[in-house]
C-alpha cells in the first residue's frame, strides 16, 4: 500500500533536514529522501562555522549579514554540544583593506545581529598578544571579533533526528527516481521499487537541485544557478592558542585556519566556479597550494602541502547574481514555488549557507502554508535539538556529570561523546559499568556501543558514514582500523538497520 505524506523533501542536506524538522514539528507528515547519506555532499564540506559573514558587508549583503549574526547565537543555545564560540584575529596587511575600513565593518558585524552572549571587538597590539606569537613580525595590529564554530554534518544528523521524533520517515540511500502530478498530488517512484504520495514536493538537492528538476519532475528552473566550488585542508596544529585567524589574500578572497579537533588546524577555503559533476568533486593540487601560500604569507612556519592529512572540497549551489567572481556571488537563497492551475505543488531551494538554514526552513514552510490551512506557525527558534538541552555554557558540567556516571570514562572519552551526542551520551553508553560492556573497541575510542547506536538512531551504514560524518575519527584511524570497522558493520542484522 502506498503511503501518503503532506510533505516530500528531496535531499538529506541541512536545508532538506531543516525543512523536515520544521514542517513535522508543525504537525506535517513528512518524508525525506536522501540519495546516499545524510550531509554526504557539500552540508559535510564546509568551514564548520556559523557567522555572520564578514566579507559580505563588502557587497552590501546588510540583509543576509544582520540574519546570519542573528543566528549565531540562536544555533549556539540550540546545539552547544555541537557548536560554541570561536575568537577570531585579523591581522592588519597595510597592503590591503585599510584599518579604518575594517574598523567601521567590525562596528556595524557587533551590532548589526542583537549580539548578546558573545564578546565584541578588540583592537590588538600582537607585538605582546599571545596570538602574535605564530604570525610574521611585520604583522604588529590587528582586530579580534565573534563568531561560533558547528559541526555541520552533525548538524544535518540532529535535524533529522528531531524530524524523525516529530514523526518524519527518514529514509538514506533511496533516491527519487521519478515524480509526477496526478490529480493534484505528486506520485514518487522511489529506488528499490518502492513508491509515495505527496501533497507538496520539496527540492533541496543543493548542487543537484536544477539536475532534480529536469531529471525526475521534467521542468525546467527558472532562477539560474552557479555552482561554486570551496576545497579546505587539515594538517597538524599550527599553534598552541585557542583562536582563529582570517587572513586577507591579495585577491581579495579571505582563508581561515581554525583550530580543529585538538590536534590540528583547518585552511580554507577557496572559491572557484565549477563546471562538473558535483557528486565527483574533488581538491585539487593547485587549490592546496594556494591554501598553503595564503597561510604562510602571515606566518612564521611556512606550511608545506606534504604536511595535509585531510582534505576535502564541495559545491555551493549559488544563485547566479551575475557577479564577475566566485566569490562575490550571493549567499541569499531563493525559494522557488511551482503551483500553476492543475498542477501539484513543487518549493524549489536555491542557494543558502549553512549558518541560515533554520531560518530558511521557516520561511519555506511558511510558503507552503496555504495549502495546509489550520498549520501551527514557526516553532524552532527556541527549541534544542536532539542532546542540547542544557545552558549554551554548560558543556563542562555536562561532562563532569558524564563521567560521574561513567568514572570508568577517560576525559578526552567523555568529552567527545559530550560533543557529539550531549545529554544522549548516557542513553547510548546505557548500562555499562566497565569498557568492556562497551564491547570492540575499535581505535580512537569508537566502541561497538556507539557504532550500534549509530546505526540505529542516526542511519550510519559505512566506515565514511561513521569516520568523516558522524565524527571526525577518521583523522585518528589507519587503514587496517577503517577496514576492520568496516567488515563488522557489514556482519550487522538487517534488523539494525
Amino acid at each position: 500500500m502506498t503511503r501518503r505524506f503532506d510533505l516530500a523533501v528531496i535531499g538529506g542536506g541541512i536545508n532538506g533536514s531543516g525543512i523536515a524538522r520544521d514542517a513535522a514539528g508543525r504537525g506535517l507528515s513528512v518524508l525525506l529522501l536522501e540519495q546516499g547519506d545524510l550531509a554526504g555532499a557539500t552540508s559535510s564540506a564546509s568551514t564548520k562555522l556559523i557567522h555572520g559573514g564578514l566579507r559580505y558587508l563588502e557587497h552590501y549583503a546588510f540583509r543576509l549579514v544582520r540574519e546570519s549574526l542573528a543566528e549565531r547565537e540562536v544555533l549556539w543555545r540550540a546545539a552547544p554540544h555541537i557548536a560554541g564560540p570561536l575568537r577570531f584575529v585579523l591581522p592588519h596587511h597595510p597592503g590591503l583593506r585599510p584599518r579604518w575600513v575594517i574598523r567601521a565593518g567590525l562596528f556595524l558585524y557587533d551590532h548589526l545581529g542583537g549580539r548578546t552572549i558573545l564578546p565584541p571587538t578588540r583592537v590588538l597590539d600582537l607585538r605582546h598578544d599571545p596570538a602574535g606569537v605564530p604570525l610574521r613580525p611585520a604583522f604588529t595590529r590587528g582586530f579580534e571579533y565573534s563568531d561560533c564554530w558547528v559541526d555541520d554534518a552533525r548538524l544535518v544528523v540532529l535535524n533529522a533526528r528531531d524530524a524523525a521524533a516529530h514523526g518524519a520517515d527518514i529514509r538514506t540511500r533511496t533516491g527519487c527516481l521519478a515524480a509526477r502530478a496526478v490529480d493534484g498530488a505528486w506520485r514518487l517512484a522511489l529506488e528499490h521499487g518502492g513508491e509515495a504520495q505527496a501533497r507538496v514536493l520539496v527540492n533541496a538537492g543543493g548542487p543537484f537541485v536544477s539536475r532534480i528538476l529536469a531529471s525526475v519532475l521534467g521542468y525546467q528552473a527558472v532562477t539560474p544557478i552557479r555552482l561554486v566550488k570551496g576545497t579546505h585542508i587539515v594538517v597538524p596544529r599550527l599553534y598552541a592558542h585557542d583562536r582563529c585567524y582570517i587572513f586577507q589574500n591579495a585577491d581579495r578572497r579571505v582563508c581561515f585556519a581554525i583550530p580543529y579537533h585538538d590536534d590540528f588546524t583547518l585552511i580554507g577555503t577557496t572559491d572557484e566556479d565549477y563546471a562538473g559533476d558535483p557528486a565527483t568533486v574533488a581538491p585539487s593540487a593547485a587549490e592546496e597550494r594556494y591554501l598553503c601560500a595564503a597561510v604562510s604569507e602571515y606566518l612564521r612556519d611556512p606550511v608545506d602541502p606534504a604536511s595535509i592529512v585531510w582534505r576535502y572540497a564541495g559545491v555551493r549551489p549559488l544563485r547566479d547574481d551575475g557577479a564577475s567572481k566566485a566569490q562575490e556571488a550571493t549567499r541569499d537563497y531563493v525559494l522557488e514555488l511551482r503551483d500553476a492551475a492543475g498542477e501539484a505543488p513543487v518549493l524549489s531551494v536555491f542557494g543558502g549557507k549553512l549558518t541560515t538554514y533554520r531560518r530558511l526552513a521557516e520561511a519555506a514552510t511558511a510558503k507552503l502554508a496555504r495549502y495546509f490551512p489550520g498549520m501551527p506557525g514557526a516553532w524552532t527558534v527556541g527549541a534544542p535539538l536532539p542532546g542540547g538541552d542544557f545552558p549554551y555554557d554548560g558543556i563542562d558540567t555536562v561532562c563532569l556529570e558524564l563521567q560521574r556516571h561513567y568514572p570508568f570514562l577517560a576525559e578526552p572519552i567523555a568529552r567527545r561523546l559530550v560533543r557529539s551526542y550531549g545529554t544522549l551520551a548516557g542513553e547510548l553508553l546505557g548500562d555499562a559499568r566497565d569498557t568492556a560492556d562497551l564491547g570492540r573497541a575499535f581505535g580512537a575510542g569508537l566502541s561497538a556501543r556507539e557504532v550500534n547506536w549509530l546505526v540505529r538512531y542516526e542511519w550510519a551504514r559505512t566506515a565514511e558514514d561513521i569516520l568523516w560524518r558522524r565524527s571526525k575519527l577518521g583523522l585518528r584511524f589507519n587503514a587496517a582500523e577503517t577496514e576492520a570497522l568496516a567488515r563488522y558493520l557489514a556482519l550487522l542484522p538487517a534488523t539494525m538497520r
